[in-house]
């Protein structure tokens, strides 16, 4: 278990002690936060089909963003490090850059209906090794993390949904997804990597800017 002041950093130390909440701060420590993944954690965790992952860059500029795929597409290696793969997208490679710069992410693991949530805190590197990238059917590589600190996070706030399904893009347990509508935009043709080129006319054509945001406006994308 960290030490509170090796958890908290001076900024923080300064703001609780603003509004009279060092104590308490320091006993939420002491109560749950762990540097190791607790076995109700673990079921949690493998149960999720989607977490929110945070990352910054050197600049200590940070992104958010959502991962959604198959339950279980965090796996636990061990109570201390985790896997999880990343799947085709924009190109842009934003959160993967952010890890790859500066190791540093943030990861939450939420259940809207109960609801639940845990915050993992990690050190983390980019792989393509060919036994981990098997475990992800689909992935253009895989992101491990080793566990600096792990807590259940208040739930009180938390606005109660309802799941309705599963995204179709989902690569299935041979890595195949459909062609996501964004890559027919017209615009983007000449750009497009080159696994992609051609695929849009096999695909019922290119579509221009605007029917690509009435597909969006629609929930077709």
């Amino acid at each position: 278990m960290p030490s509170p002041d090796d958890f908290y950093s001076d900024s923080q130390r300064k703001i609780q002690a603003e509004h009279d909440s060092v104590n308490l701060a320091d006993a939420v420590v002491a109560a749950i936060v762990s540097d190791e993944i607790q076995e109700e954690q673990i079921e949690f965790i493998s149960a999720r089909d989607y977490f929110f992952l945070s990352t910054v860059n050197a600049q200590g500029e940070p992104t958010v963003s959502y991962k959604g795929g198959s339950v279980g597409m965090v796996q636990i290696v061990s109570t201390t490090k985790i896997v999880f793969p990343n799947y085709d997208g924009n190109g842009m490679f934003y959160s993967m850059g952010n890890t790859n710069e500066t190791g540093k992410v943030g990861m939450l693991f939420i259940d809207m209906e109960t609801p639940l949530r845990v915050r993992l805190q990690g050190t983390a590197s980019l792989s393509t090794d060919v036994d981990l990238m098997s475990r992800f059917p689909g992935a253009n590589m895989v992101v491990e993390v080793d566990v600096d600190s792990v807590f259940y996070n208040c739930a009180r706030y938390i606005h109660k949904h309802k799941r309705v399904e599963t995204s179709k893009y989902l690569p299935n347990d041979k890595g195949e997804q459909p062609f996501p509508a964004w890559k027919r935009i017209d615009m983007l043709q000449g750009v497009l990597q080159p696994k992609d080129i051609g695929k849009a006319e096999l695909e019922g054509g290119s579509i221009s800017i605007d029917q690509y945001n009435e597909k969006v406006q629609r929930g077709d994308s």
